[in-house]
């Protein structure tokens, strides 16, 4: 029983941490349209900032700041940023699949960076050495991945509840208002460029929160974490869940992730022996098929984008539907 609720601990913790990242994807794409292709880069980014602040000496790699672990936390927000806006200023004139095809560039480059710059990453042998916060109070057991659980999901109520204020707020219809029609919203005086750079770098901020969660977690980090498989699981989940809606970012990251654990434990457990060495293989062919079949079947996703009417917008329709009779 004790097995039971730690592994549905860990893999709360695992989901919830994804969420977030889908969440900030869900900013850029749900709500204003920019097809990010290198999710992983700024997820990666966050990861190893935190890591690099945060982290004991190291004799071969950058890093061993020792700084307390939520301001390495939101150095490696920061790193993300900076990276989302050195790639925003360059590839946002971009439009849909060209915005793609560079920003998943983007990530291809940064995995192939830390693979082989050994002095700022570790290589690929990655980083580790980073001490866990509380971890001398809580000892490195069951309690302490139930408290960091309990953070981890504090900081996704705090994204989500944030992000859906954002939404509401004018600043969110002006996002919606640039995904339908660009042309038009620059016709009324406004900035398409400033806003999507803006809607960008805080999509990615929030997916490097992630990423730092995430390298916080299992206190390592390395660049088998940050394949561009990744951003197609991430992908999947806001597919699956329903771009544009917040609820349905949070509940297809956890859909997709019990179906990716539990994939992998029916391959290892029932398939045969000739197929448990392509587990990893299978379970990506799986992840296409699922973001495909969402596609043709139900493209608006489990939760579709529900538009929020302010108080304003009620009492103006129900003026106007009071003149009509």
């Amino acid at each position: 029983m004790i097995g039971v609720v730690s592994y549905l601990v860990f893999f709360t913790t695992v989901a919830a941490i994804l969420a977030i990242a889908v969440l900030g994807l869900n900013l850029q794409w749900g709500n204003t349209g920019l097809f990010n292709g290198g999710v992983v880069a700024f997820f990666g980014a966050g990861a190893y900032g935190t890591l690099i602040l945060g982290g004991t000496p190291q004799p071969d790699h950058l890093g061993g700041f020792e700084l307390p672990y939520l301001l390495a936390l939101l150095g490696g927000m920061a790193a993300a940023g900076a990276l989302a806006w050195g790639v925003g200023v360059l590839t946002l004139r971009l439009r849909h699949d060209y915005l793609a095809i560079a920003t998943f560039g983007v990530a291809v480059a940064f995995e192939n960076l830390m693979r082989n710059a050994e002095a700022l990453g570790g290589g690929a042998k990655g980083l580790r050495g980073f001490e866990r916060p509380l971890r001398e109070a809580l000892g490195s057991g069951f309690l302490y991945n139930l408290a960091f659980l309990a953070f981890v999901l504090v900081c996704l109520v705090l994204v989500w509840r944030s992000l859906d204020r954002l939404v509401a707020s004018p600043f969110g219809r002006l996002l919606r208002a640039i995904r339908e029609d660009e042309t038009a919203a620059r016709s009324l005086g406004k900035s398409p460029a400033r806003i999507r750079l803006t809607a960008f770098v805080t999509g990615s901020v929030i997916m490097g929160l992630s990423g730092g969660l995430y390298a916080t977690f299992y206190a390592f980090v390395s660049p088998q974490d940050v394949l561009p498989v990744l951003t197609f699981q991430i992908w999947a989940m806001l597919i699956v869940g329903g771009a544009g809606n917040t609820r349905g970012a949070v509940m297809g990251a956890f859909l997709i992730w019990a179906a990716w654990t539990a994939s992998g434990w029916g391959l290892s457990r029932f398939a045969p022996v000739e197929a448990q060495l392509y587990t990893g293989s299978i379970q990506y062919v799986l992840i296409g098929l699922v973001i495909v079949g969402m596609l043709l079947w139900r493209p608006q996703g489990l939760f579709p984008e529900r538009l929020v009417v302010s108080q304003s917008g009620r009492e103006g329709a129900r003026s106007t539907q009071g003149e009509r009779q």
